[in-house]
């Protein structure tokens, strides 16, 4: 959305005029960011009194085993666009500015620290050139890489700084240690895929990795991604009043994300390989921070990989871009069986943040980190079979003060909030058993007649102003938020509206929430930006099974152009054999795997790079017909019926306005 013109101002004044306001400004409304408020100074003081979150061991840590930074500030792609630009995190340094709650602004300098650091001899991690670390250990004769990154781009970079420091050698193998993009982007950026197909690096990854990472990111990658650019504050910039990091990394790198299928998976808890001749014993943990993930030991090393599943603050049970809820308790009973797994780790890392060194030290890690979880999942659990409601557990504050005085346990990444919805969420779903909240209206008309029984557009207006002027930012928020679903033109109250949010995101001790907030305030100032980021790739999509495919256009089928039609359609794959039967009813798209329709409509037969191209290439089917690559027998248009009611979402939809 543009900013308004002056006549979109003059109808905002006059509309609020006639709806009776006496405290409506004349004049185009201030979109421009602020400072910090009286209120926001005070806010941060009284968080930092009595706390210290200059934690000298995290420093010590975050900064050990320094080898050398990148001589370039920014990594750029083919075409000269930055991928990643280290320059802005220089600036967080010193005390917090007004603008940055102090914990935050703490945990965002440690997490700013960049480059190529050993962590013990024959392992090196690259940190802070993507959200998430790269990991080297060194094998017989070359690297075995853990998580190469979101991007090509990045990955590249990083591994060319360490062929400078450390000398170049070969990849003899990369390990996936779970299903989400920054863990496996940027693959391509370091292997060549042909060396995997010639059994020269392995690719090492959990059992159901490409299930889960396809089914995560495609099917509600639209909205998800969308998401995304809220969840990081990928639109706005990077300083004291923008983003400064989330507790897990600074952002996320905006490259190439490419995909390489594992050669082999990893099934089960115990099961031992050897790579590249060194010894490495596997942790199963599905269903933790991600559907398929594994930790794991290097037992001549005494080094233990954590993954994503241990990290130094805490992470998400319910994550706020959106994903399927996390079983809070498993996740904590998987942490708990690592410490008997390996309880000889002398050095334990992980995808982000930075090491751990010592056993004892290790093992109290490990330990904060489970009662964490464990905490989580059972004041969630407690608080509603008490009868309270899932607001109610978002405004709970009770935390055990050990984990409160602990950085690894505090909520950067996570939070309290958020988390203990999550368990509500997983256990008793939306509903809070009130039936006065089971079919409310719709945002929309719900704030209209809320701006109406308040007395107007000028009326909210001046009960915003009054309440921001009492620092009251959540309160303004709330109300503000229904004059700008009712009237998303009124450029008035998006003003206000984006002041409070911001002011909230100063406060704010989680980075996401800040992020979240920022955004927000940016959107409703200037509206929607694009960015540079997806997880729909050609390799994601290319690496989608037929049934994969045609559960996505069963996603975007429009189902009210398509109501009472019936149509059958056999599919049958030369290259696999697999014969599948798609059928429409009743505005739904079903597909069968080894069903062959006896009456259909159209029969198509093609391989499944030619399925490929007239699905997700949008090669027209005439074309494909044309060069010998499809065989069609039957009424060619019957496929309208499906193909010609495709909707493709808008990726850069509202959030903040309706």
């Amino acid at each position: 959305m543009k900013a308004h013109s002056s006549t979109t101002s003059l109808l905002a004044l006059a509309a609020a005029l006639l709806a009776g306001s006496a405290g409506v400004q004349a004049g185009a409304p201030d979109l421009s960011p602020k400072g910090a408020s009286a209120a926001t100074i005070a806010a941060n003081k009284a968080f930092a009194a009595g706390r210290n979150f200059n934690d000298a061991q995290q420093t010590e840590d975050a900064t050990r085993g320094f080898v050398a930074a990148l001589g370039e500030k920014q990594i750029k792609d083919a075409k000269g666009d930055v991928v990643w630009d280290v320059a802005p995190f220089a600036a967080i340094k010193g005390d917090a500015p007004e603008t940055v709650n102090p914990s935050l602004w703490q945990s965002a300098k440690l997490t700013a620290q960049h480059g190529l650091f050993k962590v013990a001899d024959g392992i090196y991690q690259v940190r802070n050139y993507d959200v998430d670390n790269m990991t080297l250990v060194a094998g017989k004769t070359g690297w075995i890489v853990i998580d190469p990154m979101t991007a090509a781009e990045s990955a590249k970079a990083t591994m060319e700084l360490v062929d400078r420091q450390l000398g170049k050698r070969p990849i003899s193998a990369v390990i996936y240690t779970h299903t989400h993009a920054d863990h496996f982007g940027g693959v391509r950026g370091i292997v060549d895929e042909a060396d995997v197909k010639a059994g020269k690096v392995r690719v090492i990854a959990p059992d159901g990795f490409m299930e889960n990472a396809i089914a995560e990111n495609v099917l509600a990658g639209n909205v998800m991604i969308r998401r995304v650019h809220y969840q990081f504050g990928m639109p706005v910039p990077v300083g004291p009043q923008g983003t400064v990091g989330m507790g897990l990394g600074t952002g996320i790198a905006t490259g190439t994300i490419g995909l390489i299928p594992p050669s082999e998976l990893v099934t089960k808890t115990g099961q031992e390989l050897t790579v590249d001749g060194v010894r490495i014993v596997f942790q199963m943990a599905p269903a933790t921070e991600a559907p398929s993930e594994m930790l794991f030991y290097f037992p001549d090393l005494k080094a233990l990989c954590l993954a994503e599943d241990v990290n130094k603050t805490m992470h998400n049970v319910y994550t706020l871009r959106g994903a399927k809820v996390r079983d809070a308790l498993g996740w904590s009973k998987y942490i708990n069986e690592l410490l008997d797994l390996f309880p000889d780790a002398e050095v334990a890392f992980g995808s982000h943040t930075w090491p751990t060194w010592g056993k004892e030290r290790i093992r109290t890690l490990i330990t904060g980190q489970r009662d964490m979880y464990r905490f989580i999942h059972d004041r969630a659990l407690f608080l509603a079979n008490q009868g309270k409601k899932m607001d109610d557990l978002g405004n709970a504050t009770f935390y055990p003060k050990a984990l409160q005085e602990d950085v690894s346990t505090r909520g950067y990444y996570g939070s309290l909030s958020h988390n203990l919805r999550g368990v509500y969420n997983f256990y008793l779903g939306y509903f809070d058993g009130n039936p006065a909240t089971l079919h409310r209206y719709a945002p929309a008309e719900t704030s209209r007649r809320y701006v109406a029984d308040l007395g107007g557009a000028g009326a909210v207006l001046q009960k915003g102003r009054k309440t921001f002027a009492a620092g009251d930012y959540r309160w303004t928020a709330e109300i503000v938020n229904h004059l700008v679903m009712a009237e998303p033109q009124n450029m008035e109250a998006r003003a206000l509206q984006a002041d409070a949010l911001e002011q909230i995101g100063y406060q704010v001790e989680n980075g996401v929430w800040r992020s979240e907030y920022l955004t927000a305030a940016q959107e409703l100032r200037q509206g929607v930006k694009p960015v540079r980021l997806s997880t729909q790739g050609p390799d994601l999509l290319r690496a989608m099974t037929p049934e994969m495919v045609f559960d996505l256009l069963a996603v975007r089928l429009n189902h009210e152009k398509v109501d009472g039609q019936k149509v059958g359609i056999n599919f049958s794959f030369t290259d696999s054999g697999d014969k599948y039967a798609l059928e429409l009813s009743n505005s739904v798209l079903n597909n069968t795997k080894g069903r062959v329709l006896k009456n259909p409509q159209v029969s198509l037969s093609l391989s499944t790079a030619a399925f490929m191209k007239m699905t997700v290439g949008k090669v027209p089917l005439p074309d494909l017909m044309k060069a010998g690559e499809v065989k069609l027998e039957g009424d060619p248009k019957a496929l309208g019926a499906v193909f010609a009611n495709l909707d493709t979402p808008n990726p850069l939809f509202n959030i903040v306005t309706p």
